[in-house]
């Protein structure tokens, strides 16, 4: 086989990067659902002839994407033109982690010799089940959250099996929309398999074939090398909560080991973690995913490495206990697995965390949902939003506020009031939300919806109320989030942070507070001047100022000779910490 040579390596590197760009492209400009077209839930990969994702995107939830394709269709029976899909989460072992999620998979193949395959992945806004969405905290059942489509073949040799899209938007709410998205991620598809036969033409099937698997190599071997970088001889254990999952199971923890043995073996262990539960906060892990999570956490420092399957193939053993809330057995309801994900991806930080003696980024809030469904105007709606939360201190910044899940946004207000019968009356940053530390946590979000429907039903995924995102080095945690009807009324009500069913009426407000980010370090170690940033900025109140900076400000100045003294009462620190410690000094 001919070899790819370093600078043919980086050459095909951005190549791939390039195509998945345009891909993505395709897709945001031509679906018709906001959650895709707006939110930008979505997601490409390029993997090589045998399956193993080669260049794929910087979320460390993938499985094996390939693999329950070939179980049904073996990768040396498949045809130029073909074009595969599923949803199925038990069926696939994890690779696709709920069911809205819809994976369009297509081989590539030049001069009839196979070169790879592409992928395309999206979340579908409506796909049946229970609720409109198709993920309610009320589901206790896989069934209930949608039409679950097992590895298919969609198209054999370019010709399309229209019955098998007919069934599907016919278990949808909103045909029309499903129709539009389905054709915008198979044109993605289409589009990735050309430009990766046009890198075939380029440089050669050979050249190309040689540098994916360097690809490959080089992002396990670069990976094992920071692990062993971090992680000392032994094991190294870590903890977190969820609050709940809705349907009286709380609270719900996630125990991690990670193991380096005396050769050099890393062995990730969550036999430890809970039960899985009645609700649907169920995370159907993929074994590849501590390694893409790690791997994700590691590459941050190597912008010239991809994230892909030497991830994975980085830890030599992945440990789950059958029945738990990582490993649940079907059909136990998973649409709302991401609120558990999120605790997950936290807790990995908690690992390295430990490992370091503090030297990692403090835990992030799980990222909130809503979704307000109803009828305006004779026609049915749904509006689905994920909405933006604090994240984690590290320790050489400020955690980085209103973050919207790695690659989504925010729907622009104009968007919003112009598609849905909803006035946004407030956005902005949730006040006092990020954790203290010598380097603040990230702060939440504050949005607040008029309902200008009639009538209208709403679905809430808050988390980290009861156990919010913690601190490291002495940072405290940071805040949380709640969802309140009509605030600032006699008729104000907090709403469960997990639940649906709450109907509201025209005239009826809604407002959305998200939780912030863990803070760094001693927050009495922030620098008086950042403090008084914090508070101009809106950040930071005057009182917590005071009692947890340690920062008196009168008048919009600092006190000089109070803050002295404020700090004199330094609060003592260890390496994690709740804010409940406030209450000692306050």
């Amino acid at each position: 086989m001919t070899r790819c040579d370093p600078v043919t390596l980086e050459i095909i590197r951005g190549a791939a990067r390039a195509a998945q760009a345009e891909m993505e492209a395709l897709l945001e400009r031509t679906a018709m659902s906001a959650f895709i077209r707006e939110k930008k839930d979505f997601y490409t990969a390029l993997f090589d002839a045998d399956g193993a994702m080669a260049v794929g995107s910087d979320l460390p939830i993938f499985g094996d994407i390939v693999g329950p394709v070939a179980e049904h269709f073996p990768i040396a029976t498949m045809h130029e033109g073909d074009l595969y899909w599923y949803n199925d989460c038990y069926g696939s072992r994890g690779a696709v982690s709920h069911s809205n999620d819809q994976v369009f998979l297509a081989p590539a193949f030049h001069e009839g010799r196979r070169i790879g395959f592409v992928m395309g992945w999206a979340h579908f806004s409506d796909i049946g089940g229970l609720r409109p969405g198709s993920i309610s905290p009320d589901a206790t059942d896989h069934f209930q959250e949608g039409i679950i489509i097992p590895p298919v073949r969609l198209m054999r040799d370019g010709e399309t099996n229209t019955d098998l899209l007919r069934t599907f938007w016919r278990n949808s709410r909103f045909p029309t929309q499903s129709q539009g998205d389905t054709r915008a991620l198979m044109a993605a598809v289409r589009l990735g398999e050309r430009r990766l036969v046009d890198m075939a033409d380029r440089f050669g099937p050979d050249v190309l074939s040689d540098a994916f698997a360097q690809l490959l190599s080089r992002t396990e071997a670069t990976v094992r090398a920071q692990l062993k970088s971090i992680f000392p001889v032994g094991t190294t254990r870590f903890a977190d909560t969820i609050d709940s999952d809705g349907q009286g199971s709380a609270p719900l923890t996630l125990r991690l080991a990670l193991t380096r043995t005396p050769d050099d073996r890393f062995i990730f262990d969550a036999t430890e973690t809970d039960d899985q539960a009645a609700g649907p906060v169920n995370l159907l892990m993929h074994p590849d995913v501590p390694g893409m999570a790690l791997g994700l956490y590691v590459l941050q420092d190597h912008p010239g490495q991809v994230l892909n399957a030497g991830g994975p193939r980085a830890i030599d053993e992945v440990r789950l206990r059958e029945g738990s809330l990582l490993a649940p057995r079907a059909p136990a309801p998973l649409g709302l697995r991401g609120l558990t994900m999120m605790r997950l991806l936290a807790a990995m930080h908690g690992l390295v965390a430990v490992a370091r003696g503090g030297e990692a980024p403090a835990a992030h809030s799980a990222y909130v949902v809503i979704a307000l469904r109803g009828t305006a105007d004779g026609k049915r709606f749904l509006l689905s939003d994920g909405i933006g939360v604090g994240y984690g201190a590290r320790p050489f910044a400020d955690g980085t506020d209103a973050v919207y899940f790695v690659a989504q946004e925010n729907y622009p207000v104009e968007f919003m009031e112009l598609t849905y019968p909803v006035r946004l009356r407030a956005y902005g940053l949730n006040l006092d939300s990020g954790g203290p530390g010598r380097f603040r946590g990230g702060c939440g979000v504050v949005r607040e919806f008029e309902v200008l429907a009639d009538e209208a039903m709403v679905a809430i995924r808050i988390d980290s109320v009861k156990n919010p995102p913690w601190g490291v080095a002495g940072g405290m945690n940071g805040g949380s989030g709640r969802a309140v009807l009509n605030p600032g009324t006699p008729r104000e009500r907090i709403l469960a942070p997990l639940s649906d069913g709450t109907m509201l009426g025209k005239g009826d407000v809604l407002r959305i507070e998200t939780g912030g980010g863990g803070g760094w370090g001693h927050p009495f170690d922030r620098p008086v001047a950042d403090v008084l940033a914090d508070v101009r900025g809106g950040f930071v109140s005057n009182d917590s100022a005071a009692r947890d900076y340690g920062v008196v400000i009168r008048d919009g100045t600092p006190d000089t000779t109070a803050t002295e003294a404020r700090r004199a009462q330094r609060p003592p620190a260890g390496l994690f910490h709740r804010r409940e410690y406030r209450d000692a000094v306050a």
